[in-house]
């Protein structure tokens, strides 16, 4: 019982001095008894079907597509911006309000247009009839056709240059109606998105394509991922990434051709279309590809783990003993390696006591 009130290296030398070991046969033969002296600890293997092939940063980025820039379409003093960085906008949302005598001007035109249609369509339909009655020879009822559909062309012309400038179809129908015109501009959102930047002030004159707002749609986000180049070789379209700390996933949609030289670096694209409400875009964050395992690979604590000469060994439990097996370990994740090897998965393994374990092995004192 004094084996218990001397110092742990003593216990452990102690110990190591009452079984012997076979290093040539890579067994070691054990009592049960020595197991709790040893602090040993015995486990399963855990399966797994996937596992982390690498650790990288990555940079969450809107995917171009997705982002659009709210401009002013005519000149004008900006009366009221409505919306503010980080806001929800849907689509055709009044971001904008601002004063614009150049809309004056388009209206004015419009109206124009619009009269002389009118009265074109006036000889249009005259002529028409008296064609159908043989009064009129096919030449005149050619030339006022074609004079009427020359200013319907105008009179679409100028009326997309008001849709253009920001008027809704209805706002043009009452300024048909009522022949009165407004110079109060509105732009509008082209999406239902997310305000991501403001670039303009209200109470200031802009010029006509001043940009004003930028918005995205944050439903698909992109994850550029920066690979060390020695390590491009082992990573696949397809692959899947999962965002450290987090239930985000994404999966590599595409690898890159060139070197950053500032890193040596090749980026690596992931898209996210899911849970990327917890994302930011700009967002620097840590991630770690994953590829499914084509072999039996299983889930160890690393402390199970002993190196010896660069190659890693576990401890498979026998009845006399314990096997020293050799593994491979496929990646880490944190407290855990992933393993692979002559296993069944059925072994039970010291999962704690590796280091007195090897110490035996190798006929050495505990030097880890």
């Amino acid at each position: 019982m004094s084996l218990f009130f001397v110092r742990p290296a003593m216990v452990l030398l102690l110990t190591l001095a009452g079984f012997g070991s076979h290093a040539a046969e890579n067994v070691i033969q054990i009592s049960k008894e020595n197991l709790d002296n040893l602090g040993i600890k015995l486990g399963k293997l855990e399966p797994v079907t996937q596992f982390p092939v690498l650790s990288a940063p990555a940079k969450v980025m809107v995917p171009p597509t997705q982002e659009y820039i709210v401009s002013a379409s005519q000149a004008g003093l900006i009366d009221k911006m409505n919306v503010a960085v980080g806001d929800k906008v849907e689509k055709g949302q009044v971001l904008v309000e601002l004063n614009s005598p150049e809309l004056l001007t388009l209206q004015r035109e419009y109206l124009k247009a619009d009269s002389v249609r009118r009265i074109h369509l006036v000889n249009y339909n005259r002529d028409k009839k008296l064609l159908e009655e043989g009064v009129i020879p096919e030449r005149r009822w050619l030339e006022t056709s074609s004079e009427y559909h020359s200013v319907v062309s105008e009179a679409d012309e100028q009326r997309q240059l008001l849709e253009i400038a920001g008027m809704t179809a209805a706002e043009i129908d009452h300024l048909v109606k009522t022949r009165r015109l407004a110079g109060r501009l509105r732009a509008r959102s082209p999406i239902t998105g997310i305000v991501l930047e403001r670039l303009a002030v209200a109470g200031t004159r802009i010029d006509i394509l001043a940009p004003l707002y930028r918005i995205a749609n944050l439903d698909e986000l992109w994850l550029e991922i920066a690979i060390p180049q020695e390590r491009i070789g082992g990573i696949k379209i397809g692959d899947r990434v999962m965002v450290e700390n987090s239930e985000v996933s994404a999966k590599i949609t595409l690898l890159g051709q060139s070197v950053n030289p500032e890193n040596q670096t090749i980026l690596a694209r992931a898209v996210v279309t899911k849970d990327t409400a917890s994302l930011r875009a700009g967002q620097r964050l840590n991630t770690r590809i994953i590829q499914p395992s084509d072999k039996a690979t299983f889930k160890i604590p690393n402390t199970a783990i002993a190196q010896n000469e660069g190659e890693a060994f576990i401890f498979i439990r026998t009845q006399q003993g314990f096997l020293v097996t050799p593994v491979t370990v496929a990646g880490k994740q944190g407290d855990e390696s992933i393993i692979s090897g002559k296993l069944t998965g059925n072994e039970e393994i010291a999962v704690q006591g590796a280091v007195a374990l090897k110490a035996n092995w190798l006929g050495l004192g505990s030097d880890e």
